[in-house]
C-alpha cells in the first residue's frame, strides 16, 4: 500500500476502468447495442473526468454521458472532443450551454426543445435530442405517449436546428421499476409509431442504464434497443451483484479504493451511556450492547461519502459501527491484524460512497494502473 501524505485519500483505478468498459462494450455490441460511458460521480470537477472518459472510449464507448454542465464544460476545456450526451433533461438556465457544449441531451419538455432551436439558429448548430418516455419509474419522461408524439412531430416538421435523434426511458432509479421485455418492448413500439409519423428511422432507442445490463447478459433484451447509459456498471459493478444477485463475473469491483487515518484506539462499551435521544442528524440509530469492544475512530465521515454503511473494509474482521460528519467508527475487536493509531484502513466503496467521496474537496484523488487484467 502506497503511502500519502494527506488522508483520506480514494484511489481510482484506471486499468479497472478500461477493462470493465471492455467488458460492458463487447456484450452490448453482440446485441447491437452502443454504449454511452457515464462519468457522473465517478471523479472530481478539478480533474474533469477526462482520465476516465479516456478509458471507456479506448475501450469502445460511442460517447461520455453525464449530468451536469459544470463538469461537461469542464471537459470541453481540457480538450474532450468526444461526443456528449446530457443524461438529465436540462434547465432552461443553462440551455445555452447545453447546445454549446453537449451534442445529445435527453428532454421531456417542448418550451426547452423550442428554445434551443433558436439558440442553435443564432450559433449555426444543429443539436440532436431523445425524448425521453416515462414508463412507470416516475422520474424524468413524458407519461402520455400521444403527447410524446405530437411533440416528435412538431420537432422533425418544425424545429430545423434541432434533430430528432432518438427516444429513450429511465428505470431502476427514484422508482425501483426494474426493466423487463414489458416496459422495453412498449419503448420500441413507441418508437416505431413515432418512426411511423416522421417518415423515418430514428439512429436510437435507449433503452436505459446499468439496471438494463442484465437483460444483455442473459439475451432476453428486445432486438431495436441499440443504446445504453452506463455508468455504476462499469465503475464499481457492486450494485447488480450485491442487490440484484447478478453473476458479475471477470467484473472489477476494486476500481475505487478508499483510505482513512486511524485517530482513536480504545476499548469502549458498545451501547451509548445515558439517556438516548436523536443523533447530529435527527435520527435515532438502533444499538446493539455486544459489551466492551475495540474500537478505532477514523478520519472519514458523512460528508466524505455520504451514507458511513457505504464503503466495505477490506481487512477481514473490521465492522462498520457509524459515524457522523467526520468519523467512522469501526469494531476492530476480531480484525486479523492489530490495529494502532496512525494506521490507514482501506475500503471498497459502493456507488453512493463513490459519487461522494469524489466530488468531496477533503478527499485527495489519486489515479492508478495496474496489471491485473
Amino acid at each position: 500500500m502506497k503511502d500519502y501524505p494527506v488522508y483520506p485519500v480514494i484511489e481510482v483505478n484506471l486499468s479497472g476502468f478500461y477493462h470493465n468498459s471492455k467488458l460492458v462494450v463487447d456484450m452490448c455490441k453482440e446485441k447491437g447495442i452502443q454504449v454511452a460511458g457515464v462519468v457522473k460521480g465517478t471523479d472530481s470537477y478539478e480533474h474533469s473526468y477526462t482520465e476516465i472518459a479516456q478509458q471507456m472510449l479506448k475501450a469502445g464507448c460511442t460517447m461520455i454521458g453525464d449530468s451536469r454542465m459544470n463538469t461537461i464544460k469542464k471537459m470541453r476545456e481540457t480538450g474532450m472532443n468526444a461526443e456528449i450526451l446530457l443524461i438529465r433533461v436540462p434547465m432552461l438556465s443553462e440551455l445555452a450551454d447545453v447546445v454549446e457544449y453537449v451534442d445529445i441531451s435527453l428532454n421531456s419538455e417542448l418550451e426547452n426543445i423550442r428554445k434551443m432551436n433558436s439558440i442553435a439558429v443564432n450559433m449555426g448548430k444543429t443539436h440532436k435530442v431523445i425524448l425521453m418516455m416515462d414508463l412507470g419509474d416516475l422520474r424524468e419522461g413524458y407519461i402520455n405517449e400521444d403527447e410524446l408524439i405530437r411533440d416528435a412531430i412538431f420537432i422533425e416538421r418544425e424545429l430545423d436546428n434541432i434533430h430528432l435523434y432518438g427516444v429513450g426511458t429511465n428505470l431502476g432509479c427514484y422508482g425501483s421499476i426494474k426493466p423487463d421485455i414489458t416496459n422495453l418492448t412498449k419503448l420500441i413500439s413507441i418508437a416505431e409509431r413515432m418512426e411511423n409519423e416522421i417518415g423515418r428511422k430514428l439512429e436510437i432507442i435507449s433503452g436505459g442504464a446499468t439496471s438494463t445490463l442484465p437483460m444483455v447478459m442473459n439475451g432476453t433484451i428486445p432486438n431495436r434497443i441499440n443504446h445504453l447509459r452506463v455508468g455504476e456498471g462499469i465503475a464499481n459493478a457492486r450494485d447488480l451483484q450485491d442487490i440484484w444477485g447478478i453473476d458479475m463475473k471477470g467484473f472489477r469491483r476494486d476500481n475505487y479504493r478508499i483510505l482513512a487515518q486511524v485517530i482513536e484506539i480504545k476499548d469502549k462499551p458498545s451501547y451509548p451511556i445515558g439517556q438516548i435521544f436523536v443523533d447530529a442528524f435527527g435520527n435515532t440509530p438502533k444499538y446493539e450492547d455486544k459489551g466492551i469492544r475495540k474500537r478505532a475512530l477514523v478520519a472519514l465521515g458523512k460528508r466524505d461519502i455520504g451514507d458511513i454503511f457505504s464503503v466495505i473494509p477490506i481487512m477481514k474482521g473490521i465492522i462498520v459501527e457509524g459515524g457522523s460528519s467526520d468519523h467512522t467508527i469501526l469494531d476492530v475487536t476480531d480484525c486479523e491484524m492489530e490495529i494502532k493509531l496512525g494506521d490507514i484502513i482501506q475500503f471498497e466503496a459502493s456507488y453512493g460512497a463513490m459519487i461522494h467521496s469524489t466530488y468531496s474537496s477533503s478527499v485527495v484523488k489519486e489515479y492508478i494502473y495496474d496489471t491485473s487484467d
